[in-house]
């Protein structure tokens, strides 16, 4: 069986990828204030597969996790460094490479529809939930402290459910429109 060419990457395919890593980063620095606070990172996350699609997003979510593991501060809280990633949340952050992988398998099905790239990212947000919750309770307990599943599922899942359901569909309405635009840049002779 013959090798399929691989399509090199171009420079607007550099430039996409990078400028999702950078918003990644930006939206990690903005916080809601609430009950339980949350950043827009997943909606980063979201805009990012929705937009650049599944394999060009790992990449970003990538580079943005190896920034932000040389120490560059471009985690939650302009935080940065290795530790970052092994405290109690760095689980949802390794979710976000769930996230693209789940996004970018979809994309390899012979039908693409809405549909299936909403599930993909409902799929790729259980995923993150589940990294992010296993993560959780290895360190909590790794701290010698008990936890149930009942109660991490609280403190982890639950608070975060409807706003990350917002998130998702805030970024599916804001790539749909920019998708249009980005589409007529790409096909410009600029």
């Amino acid at each position: 069986m013959p090798d399929t060419p691989k399509k090199k990457a171009t420079a607007h395919d550099t430039v996409m990828t990078a400028m999702m890593t950078s918003l990644i980063a930006v939206c990690s620095w903005i916080s809601i204030p609430s009950a339980v606070p949350f950043t827009l990172q997943t909606f980063a996350v979201f805009c990012s597969v929705s937009l650049i699609g599944g394999r060009r997003s790992l990449l970003a979510i990538s580079s943005y996790l190896l920034i932000g593991a040389v120490g560059v501060p471009v985690f939650a809280g302009f935080t940065g460094g290795i530790s970052r990633l092994f405290d109690s949340t760095g689980g949802y952050m390794i979710g976000f490479i769930f996230t693209a992988l789940i996004y970018w398998a979809s994309e390899k099905l012979p039908v693409r529809n809405t549909i299936i790239s909403v599930s993909a990212m409902l799929i790729g947000l259980a995923a993150m939930y589940i990294s992010g919750t296993v993560w959780f309770i290895l360190i909590y307990i790794g701290e010698s402290k008990a936890i149930t599943l009942a109660q991490s599922l609280k403190w982890c899942i639950v608070p975060f459910i409807i706003p990350d359901i917002i998130k998702l569909t805030l970024s599916l309405m804001i790539t749909k429109r920019l998708r249009k635009h980005i589409t007529l840049i790409r096909n410009s002779k600029l």
